[in-house]
């Protein structure tokens, strides 16, 4: 029988990273994600891991890039703007071909903003944050299962296309407790890394580099960086269906906001109004596909976040002009209610009937 904890979101995350096999953690305090370090400060000496909380997120983001060059496998975590302090080294750990895992636990901002959850660190994860022609692969858990889930995904993404991965939650997802099941007989996969600068001395001389000071270079470096994005864009996508087959009104929403679309699903259902969810669970690659299959019979699609409107562009570039795109959101930590998002949902219905 799967093991079945009651735990936070953010102690959920921890233990689905150990049990992936991370054995090295290294981060800075910062409201709303102290649970998660505070449970591998416990947990990982009992496995034989190492924390660090290092003096700064710089330096943090660092000592990621050195442990992943030793070839373990390591993470981070922060909120916001801890995450900010660390794009360079994530610019540099994705440019050196690096796998690592980052958790963001989102808080509204900008600047030091407040310690409530947000969703406006959407261009940050997607865009890549950072310097340079580059990608993360972002999940947006929706769930405190749903994240031990996608913790355990992340290391083994991250290890196949040598590349860092964000995984974007928030300060409700971080904070709230839920049932979580962790199976019993689960091994991590966790691949040779013939790259990885060990010191033993053995083979062909090993060399982890971003600097490429002939332009030549640096583009063929670039190009080979976005066949695996390419790749990604190809095979990762993830994403789920909520009652689409017939929906006039299609909410997009992720995370926290898609908890409470599915409640205003509901109330709009029964009054008579077909409402339905994509909710994207990896936010780049952002998922297409599901688009495609109601964008012809959809009245109208309804991007619901904690932001002033960040995914609703990815969401209009999947729609493509072919139906109206109106957005509904909620900013600096506070969280849209059922009844605001049924209110908007109601709104998009009659544009769509008037059009």
């Amino acid at each position: 029988m799967p093991e079945r904890l009651l735990m936070k979101g953010n102690e959920a995350a921890a233990e689905a990273a150990i049990r992936a096999g991370c054995r090295f953690f290294f981060g800075y305090p910062i409201t709303p994600q102290n649970e998660l370090p505070e449970y591998m400060a416990r947990r990982l000496p009992e496995v034989g891991g190492v924390f660090l909380q290092a003096e700064s997120e710089l330096a943090a983001i660092n000592m990621v890039y050195g442990a992943s060059g030793a070839g373990a496998r390591v993470m981070t975590s922060s909120s916001s703007p801890g995450v900010t302090l660390k794009q360079e080294g994530i610019s540099y750990l994705a440019a050196c071909e690096l796998p690592c895992v980052i958790v963001n636990m989102v808080r509204g901002g900008p600047g030091l903003g407040g310690i409530q959850p947000a969703q406006s660190d959407y261009f940050q994860a997607t865009r890549g944050g950072g310097h340079g022609d580059y990608r993360t692969l972002v999940f947006g858990p929706g769930s405190v299962q749903e994240l031990a889930e996608v913790m355990m995904r992340a290391f083994d993404v991250a290890d196949k296309y040598r590349n860092p991965v964000v995984v974007l939650g928030d300060g409700v997802l971080g904070q709230m407790m839920e049932p979580v099941e962790f199976p019993d007989d689960y091994t991590p996969d966790i691949p040779e890394k013939p790259w990885a600068c060990t010191g033993k001395g053995e083979g062909p001389k090993r060399l982890i580099n971003s600097l490429y000071l002939v332009p030549e270079l640096l583009e063929k470096h670039n190009l080979h960086l976005q066949e695996k994005f390419s790749a990604m864009e190809r095979d990762e996508p993830r994403w789920e269906e909520v009652d689409l087959d017939d929906a006039a009104v299609v909410v997009v929403a992720y995370g926290t906001t898609a908890r409470v679309s599915r409640a205003a699903i509901e109330m709009a259902r029964a009054e008579g109004i077909p409402a339905g969810m994509i909710r994207p669970i990896t936010l780049w690659p952002f998922p297409v596909t599901p688009f495609e299959k109601c964008v012809g019979r959809a009245r109208a699609f309804l991007s619901v976040e904690m932001s002033m409107g960040q995914m609703v562009e990815d969401v209009r570039l999947a729609v493509a002009g072919r139906a109206p795109v109106r957005f509904y959101g909620r900013t600096g930590g506070v969280i849209p209610s059922p009844r605001e998002v049924l209110a908007a949902i109601r709104d998009a219905f009659k544009a769509g009937e008037a059009q």
